[in-house]
Parts: C-alpha cells; sequence; structure tokens
C-alpha cells in the first residue's frame, strides 16, 4: 500500500490524527483519530509486502491473536482505502 501524501499525521493535544492538506483538505471535511494500533498500521503499511505481512509486523508488536490482528487491520485498511488515505501498489493488497 501506499499512504496518500495528502495526508499528514500530527499529534494535536496528545491525539495522534491525520490531517488533510492542499486540496484534500476542502474535499475531506474532518480528520482521523488514530489508535495506538492504527498509528503503527500507518507507518508500517508502506513497509509491507503484503496484508500478511502487516499482520505479522502487528503481531510481533501486541500481544493479539492472528483472527484478531487480522480483522482489525482489515477493517482498519477498508477506513483508509475508502477515505482514500492508502492506495493499492500489488495484488497482495
Amino acid at each position: 500500500m501506499k499512504r496518500t501524501k495528502e495526508f499528514i499525521k500530527r499529534n494535536i493535544a496528545g491525539e495522534i490524527v491525520l490531517v488533510p492538506s492542499g486540496q484534500t483538505a476542502r474535499e475531506f471535511n474532518g480528520m482521523l483519530t488514530l489508535t495506538e494500533t492504527g498509528e503503527f498500521i500507518w507507518e508500517h503499511i508502506e513497509e509491507a509486502e503484503s496484508f500478511n505481512h502487516l499482520v505479522l509486523l502487528i503481531l510481533e508488536e501486541y500481544e493479539v491473536d492472528k483472527d484478531t490482528a487480522s480483522q482489525d487491520a482489515a477493517g482498519f485498511i477498508m477506513q483508509l482505502l475508502q477515505a482514500g488515505m492508502i492506495r493499492p501498489t500489488g495484488i497482495n493488497w
């Protein structure tokens, strides 16, 4: 996956958020608050070669079972895709 450059991660009053910039700020009304896991996914999504690789990275970082990691990651990635915050780069996604 490739993050779009129109969304910038910021720490605002102790909350980690994705803020739109440029033309996207006019089209995307608001910002997205990230959980700790959401921030981890945002930071590692470009280095992960596939969805399964991303899940393995999550399992290495957090004490969570594979099914939970997979379901949570899939749901969050779908939100990012629907909002135009990331784009698929290969067939493994």
